[in-house]
């Protein structure tokens, strides 16, 4: 199958350091390479792939301190794209509602996976006006805003099996890996850390819109007896941070999505302690890959009991559900589907 992969532009494929989406988009895409497809890339310059690589922007925009205008590169993506569509079975984007004005008046099938948060009242209008794009959710319960959109299925995020190693040994700190931002609630994780006397190592990237959240909630805490503030760490650093820690701290405070962030975790075998929200429950089995708690009580006795929880079930439950290859399989059968269906054309 000829296949278009069109990621955003902020981060590279797979990004050098934070970057959820840019790295799901180069699993699948390396994923169906290695099945036999033809897959073309749209990413930026600095991305790695054994795709076709078509790049709108020299580096990814967020390293890039020259890019004023991140929209503009976007926008001459979707136009490369167009020119191109002829060349492909099928289109599958990764940014979000940007691209539907064109997708509706151009006659190739395509699909768009929806990484973000929909709970945002600005999106009800717009989506019920584009309610025949075919749109795929990560989760169910990324859905629950917007039921009425164009549905194709729920695809799990998934990654290479060799990509962390498993350690059967639990570590002596709880971890903290991801964004630092209100939504997150890396405060809650040094609650936790704080009560039940343990070291927690925090690796986070802070992004500019959370910089004085940062400084005037989260930076005072640091200093706290047994909290260490690593920064952003790259790929290459994750297997041994997640696989040498105890548990994984997960305390959002939001509809999560999906998590990347909680199977990366599971595939070194440590459990994951997460707060009721979003799709932690599809993700997370209670008491088997790790603890689902509803405060900060309940994820202390969670941090206490955590040694129950089989290091070696964690990873078997990752490799049975969050490989990279049963997403790839995922997806090629919602292409399929799409390529059954008649293609509907708007003037």
């Amino acid at each position: 199958m000829r296949i278009a992969q069109v990621s955003p532009l902020y981060e590279s494929v797979p990004p050098k350091y934070y970057g959820g989406t840019e790295r799901v988009v180069s699993y699948l895409t390396e994923e169906l390479v290695a099945q036999g497809h033809d897959v073309t890339l749209f990413a930026s310059g600095d991305s790695v792939t054994k795709a076709k690589l078509v790049a709108p922007c020299r580096r990814s925009l967020r390293l890039d301190k020259n890019c004023v205008d991140q929209l503009s590169h976007h926008m001459l993506m979707l136009e490369m794209v167009a020119q191109r569509a002829s060349e492909f079975d099928i289109i599958h984007y990764h940014v979000d509602y940007l691209h539907f004005p064109l997708s509706r008046r151009m006659s190739r099938p395509h699909v768009t996976t929806l990484h973000g948060r929909l709970d945002i009242p600005d999106l009800v209008p717009l989506y019920r006006e584009f309610r025949d794009m075919p749109v795929v959710s990560i989760s169910n319960a990324q859905r629950e805003p917007l039921p009425f959109a164009n549905w194709q299925g729920t695809v799990y995020h998934g990654l290479p099996l060799d990509l962390y190693n498993f350690r059967p040994t639990p570590g002596r700190y709880l971890a903290f890996l991801g964004r630092i931002s209100p939504e997150k609630r890396v405060d809650r994780a040094i609650q936790i850390a704080l009560r039940t006397g343990l070291d927690l190592k925090i690796a986070a990237k802070v992004d500019r819109v959370d910089k004085e959240y940062f400084e005037s909630v989260i930076r005072p805490l640091l200093r706290e007896p047994g909290i260490e503030y690593l920064g952003e760490i790259g790929e290459g650093e994750k297997d041994e941070f997640l696989g040498n820690a105890l548990a994984l701290l997960f305390p959002i405070d939001w509809p999560e999505p999906f998590g990347l962030v909680m199977i990366e975790a599971l595939a070194c075998g440590t459990p994951v302690i997460a707060y009721r929200r979003g799709s932690v429950p599809e993700v997370l089995d209670h008491g088997v890959t790790g603890f689902i708690v509803h405060g900060l009580e309940d994820a202390v006795r969670a941090v206490e009991e955590v040694h129950k929880i089989d290091r070696a079930r964690c990873r078997a439950v990752f490799e049975e559900r969050f490989s990279a290859r049963r997403m790839a399989q995922d997806y090629l059968a919602i292409y399929q589907n799409i390529l059954a269906a008649p293609v509907r054309r708007v003037a």
